[in-house]
């Protein structure tokens, strides 16, 4: 084990060296690639929504259209642009090391020339190693999904979720050896095929033959392919767990008492983060070129030379990384004016109650109803869904085993079952007189007080859920005070064709494509999915961004500071207070509170026991 290790000692000390190459080839490619990459997998995406009839793609509609024979090709495409990224930064840096070149700017332009003139066959090994791993992965992902519908399908996921009962146990434990067999599988596999990518760029070699040539040449190497794998893995980890170590220490001496020094905090919250950032570069640099160090000595060409580049070649490779730099620059430029222009701008968040305040009150009832109105939430979030009575209640899961401990689907129950299921006792004793409450119960209680936004919930079981809600929101003149929603974007659809002058919107967890384009007057995303540039499209279509489930106070800044419209929250009354104070601060303070969140500053709260939507 001692050879193994300084082996990669060896390696990590070689990259290191050759700091001087390898930092710059990395960052000057990285950019290269946001200018050649980036586009193509942009491209590839919109191509792929555009053989569907809508502009987006959200949650489900993403599964059944990679399902699809056009969508499985899309999907391999972009999986494959992906990996060819990845894949070319490492060829640069691998043929700078088989090329010797100890100039920068020499080693960098004579290994991009070299990846150039192969890139139509390292996008084909890039495919072909897509197609390789999700060959070999299938079967065992066919045996999880046999084993996850075996044992998690009888009850709402949620139940299992949240209280891990055996079943959930034992489907644990069972899709984690599988997953250890894949694991197994694949590492074996990839050891073999450790030089396909260096028989691609520096023999010329078919991606085709490449895999199998590999595997002839790592014939008695694999073993020790892993063992220094694995010390290079931990070796990284390591060094970034130290990095991450310093930097929260010293972010946590950057001064943050007293108006006077916040000005002073942020300057050094910046510097502290651009020196995070930086050795983020170079150990991500040192890593690829110790890997490349250490593949290179499981590697014997049998060329008879490797491509070297005149310096005559240098200009234009260099003449698109500067203007990639250049580029680059000008979008941090911009996005750092328009992050000021959110951060001066006064917040117009709206505050959701999500479920209720299904952080201080059981979810979905009454009590959780009328905390909200209370706390002052703008809008009341709740799931509706039918009883087998053709009642709409308002009910999130499929079934009342979570809120109940009871095996009964909402679609099979009565009003007289509902009537007998407690559903707050498990938030609280005072809370079992609380029962599933109708959503004409819900709207009457928030009339005249707040909004209420309603989810439509199906599960399969639709009879006619719109028009019942309709039927409800009209009888009570609440048309203006009502929005729906659904994670289900047909059902978005026929509510827009029903009452076309009616506020509704998308839920989406995750989407790919353009949401602004979507029905509906907004859409409610994951606070995840939000990045500044979604919500800028979104709005510019005239349409409203929402986030979900944000309960965290610096995550709530973050998103006002964004520009959301709404924030969708199981703390309303903390929402309002966070906006309260917020509207006290100024830029500085507000930008300050932003980069605590960006750099994984939060501050305790209570984990909800269901964050879905």
């Amino acid at each position: 084990m001692s050879r193994f290790f300084q082996e990669v000692s060896q390696a990590y000390a070689g990259a290191w060296a050759r700091r001087r190459v390898f930092v710059p080839i990395y960052i000057a490619v990285r950019l290269l690639l946001v200018a050649m990459i980036a586009p193509g997998v942009a491209l590839a995406v919109n191509l792929a929504v555009s053989l569907s009839d809508q502009t987006a793609l959200t949650d489900q509609d993403i599964a059944m259209f990679l399902l699809s024979p056009a969508g499985f090709i899309a999907g391999i495409a972009v999986l494959s642009l992906f990996l060819l990224a990845e894949v070319f930064v490492f060829s640069v840096m691998a043929g700078s090391l088989r090329m010797g070149e100890r100039d920068p700017w020499r080693a960098g332009s004579a290994g991009l020339t070299l990846n150039l003139s192969r890139f139509p066959a390292l996008f084909g090994f890039a495919v072909r190693f897509i197609l390789r791993v999700l060959l070999l992965a299938l079967p065992f992902v066919a045996v999880a999904g046999v084993i996850a519908w075996w044992t998690l399908t009888e009850y709402d996921i949620n139940y299992y979720l949240t209280f891990h009962p055996p079943a959930f146990q034992v489907a644990v434990v069972l899709i984690g050896l599988v997953v250890l067999a894949l694991a197994w599988v694949l590492i074996r596999r990839l050891s073999g095929w450790a030089l396909a990518l260096h028989l691609v760029l520096f023999e010329g070699a078919s991606p085709r033959v490449a895999f199998a040539n590999s595997e002839q040449r790592m014939e008695g190497k694999r073993g020790r392919l892993k063992i220094e794998l694995a010390l290079w893995l931990a070796m990284r980890l390591v060094v970034a767990a130290l990095i991450a170590g310093v930097v929260s220490l010293l972010f946590a001496l950057v001064p943050m008492q007293g108006d006077s020094s916040l000005r002073f905090a942020l300057i050094l919250s910046l510097i502290i983060a651009g020196l995070w950032s930086l050795a983020g570069l170079v150990l991500a640099a040192t890593a690829l070129g110790a890997l490349a160090v250490l593949l290179d000595g499981f590697f014997d060409t049998e060329a008879k030379e490797i491509a070297h580049p005149e310096p005559r070649k240098i200009r234009a490779p260099v003449f698109v990384t500067v203007a990639a730099a250049l580029a680059a620059l000008g979008i941090g430029i911009w996005f750092g004016q328009g992050l000021l222009e959110r951060v001066q701008a006064p917040d117009h968040a709206e505050v959701i109650g999500h479920r209720g305040a299904a952080a201080i009150r059981p979810e979905n009832t009454m009590a959780a109803v009328l905390k909200a109105i209370e706390d002052g939430a703008d809008w009341v979030e709740i799931d509706v869904q039918e009883t087998a009575d053709d009642v709409v209640i308002v009910a999130h899961d499929s079934d009342f085993m979570k809120l109940a401990g009871v095996n009964l689907k909402v679609w099979d129950a009565t009003m007289a079952d509902v009537a007998g299921i407690d559903i707050g006792s498990w938030f609280g004793p005072e809370y079992a007189s609380e029962r599933t409450p109708t959503l004409r119960e819900v709207l009457e209680a928030a009339k005249g007080k707040s909004k209420v936004l309603i989810e439509l919930k199906y599960y399969g079981h639709d009879v006619d859920l719109e028009n019942r809600v309709i039927n409800l929101v009209e009888e009570l003149g609440m048309q203006d005070d009502i929005a729906t929603m659904s994670l289900k974007y047909p059902a978005v659809q026929k509510m827009k064709s029903l009452r076309p002058d009616w506020r509704s919107g998308v839920l989406a967890a995750t989407a790919v494509g353009d949401l602004s384009g979507l029905d509906g007057e907004f859409v409610a995303v994951n606070a995840g999915m939000v990045t500044p540039g979604l919500i800028r499209k979104v709005q510019d279509s005239g349409k409203d961004i929402y986030v979900w489930t944000v309960n965290d106070p610096l995550q709530m800044s973050k998103m006002a500071s964004m520009g959301v419209d709404g924030l969708i929250t199981d703390r309303p009354a903390m929402a309002n207070e966070v906006l309260r104070v917020r509207a006290e601060m100024g830029p500085g303070e507000r930008l300050l509170l932003w980069l605590a969140t960006t750099f994984g500053l939060q501050v305790d709260t209570e984990a909800m026991r269901d964050d879905s939507p």
